[in-house]
């Protein structure tokens, strides 16, 4: 399931993200970068498409029994296996590849990758993580493959990331701050938030937005993330 890295052939849309991936610094995207040692690789697949509203970007929301990260919106992703190969290597498109497939039944071969971001670090769960950037140029039908681990699968139109009205802060009870989007019904938050945030910026698709909005987690949300700590 390992894809090489090909850079041509995408919509014109898809070019200014293409530029931001290939030069934009690991700090620029995250103050949280990964330690000297240790961590566990992992990587996630930041796919886009053209959907029937246009561009659009491909979550998942994880299944509300898991213990880690329970009902949260994400990518497609997870932990490297050894078959994936090197981390500092092919691994991480390998990765992010499979983790796909497993959680949404999506066809890799449909899956031009077309760049990768910097490693960037999740502490919580000790995951180094590379953002693998797809473009969906065959699609196929897409739908959570085992409910025990993805609860909903889900496209999301660009515009709707970048509509003012979706975007805020989140202040989160253990005083992290970061960006949210209001989008599909859901919150997107976390380290998936930071990524896409970070990604439109540097695009040049953001749109001048409120960050004096501030919004809070849902009691639900706060009681699956205290049901984690608690495990």
């Amino acid at each position: 399931m390992t894809a090489a890295v090909e850079r041509d052939g995408l919509p014109g849309w898809l070019l200014p993200v293409r530029q931001a991936a290939e030069s934009v610094r690991p700090e620029q995207l995250s103050r949280f970068l990964p330690p000297p040692e240790g961590g566990r690789p992992s990587a996630v697949l930041m796919l886009f498409g053209e959907g029937p509203l246009g561009p659009d970007l491909l979550l998942i929301e994880r299944a509300r029994s898991l213990r880690s990260h329970a009902g949260q919106p994400s990518f497609p992703g997870g932990a490297l296996d050894p078959e994936d190969g090197d981390p500092a290597g092919p691994g991480p498109v390998a990765a992010a590849l499979r983790e796909a497939a497993e959680e949404t039944g999506l066809d890799p071969s449909g899956v031009q990758v077309f760049a990768t971001l910097p490693a960037l670090y999740i502490p919580v769960s000790d995951f180094v993580v590379t953002p693998v950037l797809g473009w969906w140029r065959r699609e196929t039908p897409v739908a959570p493959v085992d409910l025990a681990e993805t609860g909903a699968v889900f496209r999301v139109p660009l515009t709707d990331l970048t509509d003012p009205a979706n975007r805020a802060r989140l202040k989160h009870p253990s005083g992290f701050t970061g960006p949210a989007f209001e989008v599909a019904g859901r919150l997107v938050w976390g380290f998936t938030a930071g990524v896409i945030d970070r990604v439109l910026h540097y695009s040049g698709l953001a749109r001048p937005w409120d960050t004096a909005r501030t919004i809070a987690l849902s009691d639900e949300a706060l009681g699956l993330a205290a049901r984690r700590e608690r495990s």
